[in-house]
C-alpha cells in the first residue's frame, strides 16, 4: 500500500511459470511486470506496463507470456508480455472479485460481485465444454478454484459449492447454521486439481475428489487460532506443500508452510514469526518431523511456545534461541512464566518444569504446588566465577514453611531450608550461594548455602531485591533504606530514613539508584557504587584493587565487615601481604606480627629457592596455625622430619597431649621429662582433675583416686572405685569416698556405691534421700518388696511437688492411692484417665469429681460428653443449665424431659422465656418458647413488641397457611399508622400490589403508586395508575403528566375507549386537537350503542362522518332520517340509502318497490344481482335487456350455466331461450341452449333435449359442425348408458368404429358384432375385445368367465366378509396395474370396513391421489370427493370399531382432513369468486407435508399465491424458493442442507419425508428458477413471510386455510375464529360467518354442483348445516 497524491493498493500479485518474473495488479489502473531473475541478488527491473481505464481488483499468469486480470468496471483483460500490447477478452457488468485457471492453464474462470461466473478458453482441449457465463451463484465468489472434475465456489453465505462442466451443481456444502463459522475469503486448487483448500477465518478447509464415488469428501478442518482471516493461497508446483497467508492484529506476518500428506490433510511443517517494527524473524521448525498445532506469542511479544503432537518447542526472538524438548500432551493446562531471560519456567499438575533457551533438554524438573515466580528463583551462569565453569542454580518451596536448593549441573538437592513461618518470597544471590527469603511476619532471612546458617537480617521489611551484577542487598524497613554493602557481615548494615515506599532499583552506567514513591513525587537514592564496586573486585579476584579501594574509605562498620572478608579471602588465595595489611587495618596485632613473620620466612624461602615462597613447609604450616588446624601443621612438620618444630608448637600453645604423642611416635629420647614435666606442670596449675586422669592413665589408681577427692570430684572417685575391683574390697577408700559423696548430697551416686559394695539397707535410703525413686523401687523389688507400695507413693508424691502429676499418675495406681490418682490426673489435666480411674470407683466417692471433669468439658463445647457425666455425677439440672446457656435449647429440653413433667418443662422454658422478654433478649425468649411448641406465645411476643420481620418469619414457618393474611393485616395496621413504606413491603409480600397502589392513592402519592404499579403490575397496570393520575390532575398539568411518561395519546384513547369523554375531550383540547374528531367518532359510536341516534347523528357530523350516519339510520331503518342525513351532509351515499331501501324490499319480497329504488339509485346492475339471487333469471333478463344491453349477451350464458348446475330449477328459462333462437332461424345458438341444459334430476329432458341439438346440427348445421355436435351429444349419451341411442346416432354420420365402441362400452356384443359385420368387415376387433373382456373378468371358486357385477352380487349373496375379501383382491390387483382410480370406486360402490387388513390399501390410494398429475383442477373433484367419502365412511366406521382411537384412525382422521381441502379446492376453481379461497387452501395444505409430497404442495401453493394478488407475491417467493431447495435435496438424496428460518413461527413441519421422484417436470422447475432469481433481486420484494401468511399456518393449529370446516381449526383461511363464529351441531366445529356468507353467495350465484356436494358432504360431517340469514353488508 502507498500512500501520497498518486496513492494505491496492490490486488493481485502472480509469478509467472518460471519463477522469473512477477506481476503485480495495482488500483491506479495499471500493472507492472518485473524481472526477478532466478537468484534472490539478481538484479529486478520492469520489463512490462499497461495502463488500464479502471482499477485492477484481481490477476493470475496462467500461461506463458499471458496475464490475465480483472478490473472494476466488470471487464477481464489479457496482457501479453512478449508484445507489450493488453486487449479485452470479454466484458461483463460487475466488478470483478477473483480469478482462477483450469490445471492445464488454459482456461480461465471469473467470479463477479453480481454472482456470476463466467468461463472462457484459450483452447479446450477438445472438451466441447461451453464458454460464458455459466454459473450465477447466491453470493459473490469471493473464493473460487478450478479443479479437474469440477468447479468450487463459495463465499460470504458461509457455503461451498461444487458445480459441474456446465455449471450444475453437484454439491453443496452447508455451515450457514455453525456459528464458528466466517465468510470465506480465497480458495486454491492443488495442481492436480483433486484438491481444493478454502481459507477462513482462523480455519482452513479441504475438500478431496473421490473417482471411485466421483463426489467431493470434506477432510478435518485445519484450526489455526489467532491466525485471523486468510487472504491468501498458494500451492507448490509439486502438490506437496501450501502456503496460506494473513495479517494478525498484533502486526506480525505468520506465514504456514504446510505439508499437505497425499492430498488428504494438513498441517504445518514450520512457522516463521517475523517482528514487522524491527525486521527480525525466527523460522520454528520440529527438528523431529512433528506437526505444529499451534503457536503463541508470550512474554511482552519476546517469546515463542508452540505444540507438536510429542514435543514443546520454545524460543527467544530477540536471541534466536530456540529449544524443543519431549512433551507429553496434558489437554494445554501448562502455564508459562517469563520472568528469567535465560530459562522458561512451566508449572504443570503441580510440577515445575525448567527448560533453558537454546537448550534441547529439560534443564530440571520438581514437583512443587506453589506456581508464584516469586516463590522460585533460578540463576543460569549469571556471574563468571573463578574455576566454575557451570553455575545453575534453583531455589523453590517445598511446602509453606520448606525451601529446597537443587544444583542443576549435578542434578542433586543441594539443601533444605525449615522455617518456622510461612514464607511468602525468596531469591538467590546471582552465584547461587546465598539466599534471601521473606515469611509472613515480614522477617527477612539470609541462608548460606555452602555454610547452611540462617540467620535474620531484618524485621519489617517491605522491599528486598539483589543489586544486579553484586551480592550488595537493598531492603526496607517501614521508614528505613538498609543497605548490605557486604553481606558476609549481616550484621553490618547501612541505613538511611525514608518517607515513602521503594518501587525499584535501576543499575545503569556505574551508577545504582533505589527509586523511592514518597507520595505523588519519585525520588531516587544513590548507592555507593565504591563499596558495591568492591565486592565486584572480590568477585573479579583482584585483590590489590580492593585493598586499594579499602585504603581509601574511613573505618567504619560496612569497611570493617569488608577488612574481615578481603582478609578471610586473601589467607585463602595465600596473599598473606594482602592478609598482613586487613589485620592490621582491623587492630589484630597478633594476627599482624604473626604474619609479618611468616611474610618475612616466605621472603627469605623466595630469595632461596624462588616463586613466592608460600610453598616453603614453614609458610605452610604457620598458615595451618593461623587457621587453627594444627593438626595440619604437625603433618606438615612430620613430612619435613622437624619433630622439634612441632613439639615445639604444641609446648608454645602448652598442647602437651598432643606434643606427648608426637614424641611418643617419633621416640623421642625426652618422652619421660615430657611426662614428668607435663605432671608437675599440671600440679602446679592445680589441675588436679588432669592430674588424676594422667595417674589413671598409668594405672596408679589410689593416687588417682587421692587426686580426684583433692578437686572435690568424689562421683569421679565413685566411678573409677567401682570400675577395679581391688579398690571395692579397700575399706577405707569406699568409706571416704561414700563420706563425701554424702557430703555432696550426691545421694544417688553414694546409693549406686553402697549397692555395689553390697549394703542394700544404706543404698535404699540414699536412693530415697537423693529421689531417684526408679532405682529404689529397683533395688526394693529385690531386697525389701514389702517397701514397694510405699515407695511408689512416695515416687508420686515427689513427682508431684516436682509438677510432674502427669508420671505421678500411673504411681499412685500403682500404690493404690486412688484418690490422689485421681487428683493427679485432674491436676494434669488428663481428663480421660481421670474418668476411667473414676469408673473403677464407687458412685459417691467419684461423684464431685464427675462434675469437675463435666465442666471442662462443657467449657470445650463437648456437651455430650459433658452430659453424660453431669449425668453420672447426679447433677442433671447443671446439664440442663450448661445446655441452656449455650443456646442450645432443644437439648436441654430433651434431657430435662427425662427428669422433669412436661407441665414442669413448659412452665420452666416460659418463666424463663418471659425473663429474657423482659430483659429484651427476645431470640433467646424466641427458641425457649419453639422449644415447648409454643411459637404462638413467640409471635403475640414480637406483635407487641412491634418486630414484625421476626413475627412474619414465624407466621412462615409454623403457620404458612395465614402468611398472606398477616401480611395483609400488617400492611393495614401500619397503612393505619402512617407507616406506608413499611405497609408496601407487606403488601406486596402479600402479593396484593393494588392495595398499595390504593393506599398510595388514598394518601395522594401517586409517584409511589405509579412507581409500585409499574414493578409488579405489569405496563399495563402503570399506564392505568398514571391516567387515573393525571385524571386527578386535570388541565394542562394532566397534560404534562401524560407526555412525560409518553403516555397522552393513550390516555386520550383509553379515557374514550372507557366512556370518559369529557376527560378525553379535556386532554386532546388542550394538546392534541387531532384527536378531536376521533374522539367524536368514538363518542357517536358510544350513543349508537346506547340507542340516543339523534345525539349520535351530531357527533358523526362533527367528528366528518356524516356517512356513518347514513349507515346508522339505514342499519335501524329510519329511511327518512338517513335519507336527510344524506342529502345533507353526504349526498353520494343517497344512492346507498335507496341500495338499502332495496335490499330490504327484496328482503320482504316486495320485488318491484325494490327494483324501483335501484332504479333511481341507478344500479340496475344491482338489481339484476337480486333477480338472480332469487332465481328469477327472467326478470334479470328483462332488467338487462332494457337498462343493460351490453350485459345480456352474458346475462344469457350466465343463465345457461345456471340452469345446467341448478338442474329443472334454471331449465325452463334456457329451454324457453333454444325455442325462440330456433324459431328465429339461429340454430347454432339453439344447439348451443340446447346443450347448456344439465338438469341432473331429470335425464328424459336432458336426454331429449341432446338429442333436439344433434338433430338440428344435423339438418341446419355443416358437416364440421354437425360432427362436432355429434361428437359432444354421443359420449353424454354413452355417460348416461343410452348406448344404443348414441349408437345410432354416430351411425347417422357413418362414424362406425365410434357405433361399436359405444356398443362394447354397453356389453350389447351382439349388435357390436352385426354392426361390425355388416358395415366394417373387421369382426376380429369385436371378438378380440370380447376374449379381453372374458379374460378380464374375475372368479369366484368353480364360476369363470362372469362379469365382474355377476362376480361381486354373487359374493353379495353369499357373505359380505367374502365380499370384501374379493373386492380387496381385486383392488390390489387394479393398484398394481396403475388403475388406482378403478380400485377407488369400487371402495365407493361397495363400501370402506374397518379391517385392519385393508388399511394398507386404503393408505396406497391416499398416496396414489396425492401423488398423480393433473390433479389441481377443477376437473378433478369427482376423484378428490370419492377419495373423500371413502375415507369418511373408513372413519365413521372405525369409530364403531375396536380400533377406534388408535394411531391408524388418527392417521386416517388427517388424511379425510387432507382430502376435504383438496375436493374444496377443486371445487373452489371453478368458481371464480372462490379463487382466494382455492389459493388459502392450498396454503393450508403444507401443515401436513409429512403426508403428501413436500415439492408438489410447496409448488402449487406458491403458484396459487404467485397469480394471486399483488400482496402475495413475498408468500410466492418464499414457497417456489422451498420449492427449488427441496428439488435440489430429491436430487442430492438428502434433506440436510434445507434452511429453516423462514418458517420458524409457522405450524408448517420441517421433519418431512423426501420424496423419492419430482413431481414437477424440467422445463416448469426451471421456469419456477428463472422467475425466483428475477424476482430476487427486485429490491421492493421483502423476502420474508407476510404477516397474515403465517397467520393462515399458525402454530398449535388455531387457523388453517379451509373454508369449511374441520376438528379444532377455523373456517375462515388465516384468521381464528373468536367473535364472528357460527356453530356447527357437532361438538369443536365451528366456521367464521363473513367467509361462509362469502361461500354460501358463491354457491347460489354459481349453481356449482361441486360446490353443492362439499355442502352436502359438510351436513354429514358436521351434523347438518347452521341456519344462518345471508347479509350483504
Amino acid at each position: 500500500r502507498c500512500y501520497g497524491r498518486k496513492s494505491y493498493v496492490v490486488k493481485g500479485m502472480a509469478f509467472s511459470p518460471d519463477s522469473t518474473k512477477i506481476a503485480i495488479g495495482q488500483t491506479d489502473n495499471i500493472v507492472y511486470v518485473y524481472r526477478i531473475g532466478e537468484e534472490w541478488g539478481d538484479k529486478k527491473v520492469i520489463c512490462n506496463k499497461f495502463i488500464q481505464t479502471s482499477a485492477v481488483t484481481c490477476l493470475s499468469w496462467p500461461a506463458e507470456n499471458i496475464i490475465v486480470f480483472g478490473l472494476a468496471e466488470g471487464k477481464v483483460r489479457l496482457a501479453n508480455t512478449k508484445n507489450n500490447k493488453s486487449s479485452t477478452i470479454y466484458g461483463t457488468d460487475s466488478y470483478v472479485i477473483s480469478l482462477t485457471s483450469n490445471v492445464s492453464g488454459k482456461g480461465i474462470l471469473s467470479g463477479h460481485a453480481d454472482g456470476t461466473i463466467v468461463r472462457f478458453f484459450f483452447d479446450d482441449e477438445g472438451s466441447g465444454e461451453s464458454q460464458g457465463k455459466l454459473v450465477m451463484h447466491p453470493c459473490p465468489p469471493y473464493a473460487l478454484a478450478w479443479a479437474s472434475n469440477s468447479i468450487v465456489a463459495a463465499g460470504c453465505d458461509k457455503k461451498i459449492v461444487a458445480y459441474g462442466k456446465e455449471g450444475n451443481v453437484i454439491q453443496t456444502f452447508d455451515y450457514s447454521q455453525d456459528s464458528s463459522e466466517k465468510e470465506f475469503t480465497t480458495a486454491a486448487a492443488s495442481p492436480g486439481g483433486q484438491s481444493v483448500v478454502l481459507g477462513s477465518y482462523d480455519r482452513l478447509r479441504v475438500l478431496n475428489w473421490s473417482p471411485r464415488r466421483s463426489t467431493w469428501e470434506e477432510g478435518k478442518p485445519k484450526e489455526i487460532a489467532h491466525l485471523y482471516t486468510i487472504t491468501a493461497l498458494a500451492w507448490k508446483r509439486d502438490g506437496s506443500r501450501i502456503c496460506a497467508v494473513c495479517i494478525t492484529g498484533g502486526g506480525r506476518t505468520i506465514i504456514c508452510c504446510i505439508i499437505f500428506h497425499g492430498e488428504r490433510s494438513l498441517f504445518f511443517l514450520c512457522v516463521i514469526v517475523k517482528n514487522l517494527s524491527t525486521g527480525t524473524r525466527v523460522v520454528l521448525k520440529s527438528q523431529y518431523g512433528y506437526e505444529i498445532d499451534e503457536v503463541k506469542i508470550l512474554g511482552k511479544d519476546r517469546y515463542l511456545v508452540a505444540h507438536t503432537s510429542d514435543t514443546l518447542l520454545l524460543g527467544d526472538i530477540s536471541s534466536n534461541k530456540l529449544s524443543e524438548v519431549a512433551w507429553q500432551g496434558s489437554g494445554g493446562h501448562e502455564k508459562f512464566f517469563f520472568d528469567n531471560e535465560n530459562v522458561c519456567m512451566i508449572f504443570n499438575a503441580g510440577e515445575l518444569t525448567l527448560v533453558e533457551y537454546g537448550s534441547n533438554d529439560i534443564l530440571g524438573s520438581v514437583r512443587t504446588e506453589f506456581m508464584s515466580p516469586h516463590l522460585v528463583s533460578v540463576r543460569i551462569n549469571e556471574r563468571q566465577q573463578r574455576g566454575v565453569e557451570e553455575n545453575k542454580r534453583l531455589a523453590y518451596l517445598v511446602d509453606i514453611k520448606t525451601i529446597a536448593t537443587v544444583d542443576l549441573v549435578g542434578g542433586y538437592n543441594a539443601g533444605t531450608i525449615s522455617h518456622d513461618s510461612r514464607i511468602d518470597w525468596l531469591e538467590l544471590n546471582e552465584t547461587g550461594h546465598k539466599l534471601l527469603f521473606r515469611d509472613k511476619k515480614m522477617r527477612l532471612q539470609l541462608y548460606d548455602i555452602e555454610s547452611g546458617t540462617k540467620t535474620t537480617i531484618l524485621n519489617y521489611c517491605s522491599y528486598v531485591q539483589w543489586v544486579p551484577g553484586s551480592d550488595v542487598v537493598v531492603a526496607q524497613n517501614r521508614n528505613s533504606l538498609c543497605v548490605w554493602y557486604n553481606i558476609d557481615a549481616p550484621e553490618r548494615v547501612t541505613m538511611f530514613p525514608l518517607k515513602g515506599d521503594i518501587v525499584d532499583l535501576e543499575r545503569n552506567d556505574g551508577k545504582t539508584e533505589v527509586v523511592v514513591s514518597e507520595g505523588v513525587n519519585t525520588v531516587s537514592y544513590t548507592l555507593d557504587e565504591g563499596l558495591i564496586e568492591f565486592g565486584t573486585a572480590i568477585d573479579d579476584g583482584d585483590y590489590h584493587r580492593a585493598t586499594a579501594f579499602l585504603e581509601t574509605l574511613e573505618m567504619s562498620t560496612e569497611t570493617e565487615a569488608m577488612w574481615r572478608t578481603l582478609s578471610r579471602l586473601a589467607l585463602e588465595a595465600r596473599q598473606l601481604h594482602i592478609a598482613e595489611r586487613c589485620f592490621a587495618a582491623l587492630g589484630n596485632t597478633a594476627k599482624a606480627r604473626f604474619l609479618h613473620e611468616t611474610n618475612a620466612i616466605a621472603d627469605q624461602a623466595a630469595q632461596e629457592h624462588g616463586g613466592d615462597g608460600t610453598d616453603h613447609y614453614l609458610v605452610r604450616a604457620r598458615l595451618a596455625m593461623l587457621d587453627k588446624n594444627y593438626k595440619l601443621a604437625e603433618m606438615i612438620f612430620l613430612e619435613q622430619n622437624a619433630t622439634e618444630e612441632a613439639m615445639d608448637m604444641y609446648q608454645e600453645l602448652h598442647m602437651w597431649d598432643e606434643c606427648i604423642m608426637v614424641a611418643e611416635a617419633k621416640g623421642h629420647p625426652m618422652l619421660d621429662k615430657l611426662r614428668r614435666g607435663y605432671y608437675q606442670w599440671l600440679l602446679d596449675t592445680q589441675q588436679e582433675e588432669k592430674a588424676g586422669e594422667v595417674q589413671e592413665g598409668q594405672g596408679d589408681y589410689l593416687a588417682a583416686i587421692s587426686l580426684y577427692m583433692r578437686a572435690g570430684l568424689p562421683a569421679k572417685a565413685a566411678r573409677l572405685a567401682m570400675s577395679r575391683e581391688e579398690l571395692l574390697t579397700n575399706g577405707d577408700v569406699i568409706s571416704k569416698v561414700s563420706m563425701a559423696l554424702i557430703r555432696g548430697e550426691l545421694y544417688e551416686q553414694a546409693g549406686d556405691l553402697f549397692e555395689k559394695v553390697g549394703n542394700p539397707r544404706k543404698a535404699l535410703e540414699c536412693y530415697c534421700k537423693g529421689s531417684a525413686f526408679l532405682k529404689a523401687v529397683e533395688l526394693a523389688r529385690l531386697a525389701f518388696p514389702a517397701e514397694v507400695v510405699q515407695l511408689e507413693e512416695a515416687w508420686g508424691d515427689h513427682l508431684v511437688q516436682q509438677k510432674q502429676l502427669d508420671a505421678a499418675i500411673n504411681h499412685y495406681i500403682e500404690a493404690r492411692c486412688s484418690i490422689k490418682a485421681i487428683e493427679a490426673a485432674l491436676g494434669a489435666r488428663q481428663w480421660k484417665k481421670a474418668i476411667y480411674i473414676l469408673e473403677m470407683q464407687d458412685k459417691q466417692t467419684a461423684a464431685k469429681y464427675y462434675l469437675k471433669i463435666a465442666q471442662h468439658y462443657a467449657a470445650l463445647q463437648e456437651y455430650q460428653v459433658a452430659e453424660e457425666l453431669f449425668t453420672k455425677g447426679d447433677q442433671t439440672k447443671e446439664a440442663i443449665d450448661m445446655y441452656t446457656q449455650a443456646g442450645l435449647w432443644e437439648q436441654a429440653h430433651k434431657l430435662a424431659v427425662k427428669c422433669m413433667s412436661q407441665e414442669d418443662v413448659s412452665v420452666l422454658y416460659i418463666t424463663q422465656a418471659q425473663e429474657m422478654e423482659k430483659q429484651g433478649k427476645y431470640k433467646e425468649a424466641e427458641r425457649l418458647y419453639v422449644t415447648v411448641n409454643e411459637p404462638d406465645l413467640a409471635i403475640t411476643m414480637y406483635k407487641k413488641c412491634k418486630m414484625y420481620d421476626e413475627m412474619v418469619c414465624l407466621v412462615a414457618k409454623y403457620h404458612k397457611e395465614l402468611l398472606s393474611d398477616t401480611h395483609l393485616h400488617l400492611g393495614k395496621e401500619l397503612e393505619a399508622e402512617g407507616r406506608l413504606q413499611e405497609a408496601e413491603y407487606h403488601y406486596l409480600e402479600a402479593k396484593d400490589w393494588k392495595a398499595t397502589v390504593n393506599m398510595y392513592r388514598a394518601n395522594d402519592m401517586w409517584e409511589e403508586a405509579y412507581r409500585v404499579a409499574k414493578a409488579h403490575g405489569g405496563a399495563n397496570a402503570c399506564k392505568h395508575v398514571a391516567y387515573m393520575w393525571a385524571k386527578s390532575l386535570g388541565g394542562e398539568a394532566a397534560v404534562k403528566l401524560l407526555s412525560k411518561f409518553g403516555l397522552l395519546e393513550t390516555a386520550i384513547d383509553h379515557a374514550a375507549d372507557n366512556g370518559v369523554f369529557e376527560f378525553a375531550f379535556e386532554l386532546a383540547r388542550v394538546s392534541m386537537k387531532q384527536k378531536m374528531p376521533e374522539i367524536h367518532l368514538k363518542y357517536a359510536m358510544f350513543l349508537e350503542d346506547e340507542g340516543k341516534f339523534e345525539e349520535a347523528e351530531a357527533e358523526f357530523i362533527k367528528a366528518g362522518k356524516p356517512k356513518e350516519a347514513v349507515l346508522m339510520f339505514v342499519h335501524n331503518q329510519n329511511w327518512d332520517a338517513a335519507q336527510r342525513v344524506a342529502e345533507a351532509h353526504d349526498p353520494d351515499s343517497v344512492a346507498d340509502v335507496l341500495v338499502g331501501q332495496a335490499r330490504f324490499a327484496f328482503e320482504q319480497r316486495e320485488f318491484q318497490k325494490a327494483e324501483a329504488f335501484l332504479l333511481r339509485a341507478q344500479r340496475p346492475e344491482l338489481a339484476i344481482n337480486y333477480y338472480k339471487e332469487a332465481g328469477m333469471w327472467t326478470e334479470a333478463l328483462r332488467i338487462g335487456k332494457e337498462y343493460v344491453p351490453g350485459r345480456l349477451e352474458e346475462l344469457q350464458e350466465e343463465c345457461g350455466r345456471e340452469a345446467a348446475q341448478k338442474g329443472s330449477g334454471g331449465t325452463e328459462g334456457l329451454l324457453e331461450q333454444a325455442q325462440e333462437w330456433e324459431q328465429a332461424g339461429e340454430h347454432a345458438r339453439a344447439v348451443d341452449c340446447y346443450l347448456k341444459v344439465r338438469d341432473p334430476s331429470d335425464s328424459a329432458l336432458r336426454e331429449k333435449c341432446l338429442l333436439k341439438a344433434a338433430e338440428l346440427a344435423i339438418k341446419f348445421l355443416g358437416q364440421s359442425q354437425s360432427m362436432e355436435v355429434t361428437r359432444t351429444v354421443a359420449p353424454q349419451l354413452v355417460a348416461m348408458k343410452k348406448y344404443s341411442t348414441a349408437a345410432e346416432l354416430y351411425l347417422s354420420l357413418d362414424l362406425v368404429q365410434e357405433a361399436i365402441n359405444a356398443f362394447i362400452e354397453g356389453e350389447e356384443w351382439s349388435k357390436a358384432k352385426r354392426v361390425a359385420k355388416e358395415l366394417d368387415p373387421r369382426c376380429e376387433y369385436v371378438d378380440q375385445r370380447y376374449k379381453e373382456y372374458l379374460k378380464n373378468q374375475g372368479k369366484v371358486d368353480s364360476v369363470r368367465f362372469m362379469n365382474l357385477t355377476l362376480l361381486l352380487s354373487v359374493c353379495l349373496l353369499q357373505n359380505y366378509k367374502v365380499l370384501h375379501k374379493y373386492v380387496a383382491l381385486y383392488a390390489t390387483h387394479l393398484i398394481r396395474e396403475g388403475s388406482w382410480d378403478k380400485a377407488l370406486s369400487l371402495y365407493v360402490h361397495h363400501g370402506a370396513p374397518a379391517n385392519p387388513q385393508n388399511f394398507n390399501i386404503y393408505k396406497r390410494l391416499f398416496v396414489e391421489m396425492v401423488n398423480a398429475s393433473d390433479m389441481n383442477c377443477a376437473e378433478a373433484y369427482s376423484s378428490w370427493a370419492d377419495l373423500r367419502d371413502v375415507l369418511f365412511h373408513l372413519c365413521e366406521n372405525l369409530v364403531k370399531s375396536s380400533e377406534a382411537n388408535t394411531p391408524a384412525h388418527e392417521e386416517f382422521e388427517t388424511m379425510l382432513l387432507i382430502s376435504h381441502y383438496y375436493a374444496t379446492r377443486s371445487a373452489a376453481q371453478g368458481v371464480k369468486q372462490l379463487d382466494a379461497v382455492a389459493a388459502k387452501l392450498s396454503v393450508s395444505l403444507l401443515r401436513h407435508t409429512e403426508l403428501i409430497p413436500a415439492d408438489k404442495a410447496f409448488y402449487e401453493a406458491g403458484m396459487a399465491a404467485k397469480v394471486g394478488a399483488a400482496s402475495w407475491e413475498n408468500m410466492a417467493f418464499i414457497f417456489l424458493n422451498r420449492f427449488l431447495d427441496l428439488s435440489d435435496a430429491i436430487e442430492e438424496g438428502n434433506l440436510n442442507s434445507l434452511d429453516h428460518s423462514d418458517f420458524q413461527s409457522t405450524d408448517i413441519p420441517f421433519a418431512v419425508p423426501l420424496p423419492a421422484q419430482q413431481h414437477v417436470p424440467e422445463q416448469t422447475r426451471e421456469e419456477v428458477r428463472d422467475w425466483v432469481l428475477t424476482m430476487s433481486m427486485d429490491q421492493r420484494l421483502e423476502q420474508v413471510l407476510p404477516r397474515f401468511c403465517e397467520e393462515w399456518v399458525l402454530k398449535g393449529g388455531v387457523c388453517a386455510g379451509s373454508p369449511l370446516v374441520s376438528e379444532g381449526v377455523t373456517v375462515r383461511p388465516g384468521y381464528p375464529v373468536l367473535r364472528n363464529k357460527i356453530e356447527f351441531k357437532r361438538p369443536g366445529r365451528e366456521a367464521n360467518k363473513d367467509t361462509w356468507n362469502k361461500f354460501l353467495m358463491a354457491v347460489k350465484t354459481s349453481h356449482s354442483p361441486a360446490c353443492q356436494d362439499v355442502l352436502k358432504f359438510l351436513s354429514q360431517w358436521c351434523g347438518g348445516l347452521p341456519s344462518t340469514s345471508f347479509s350483504f353488508q
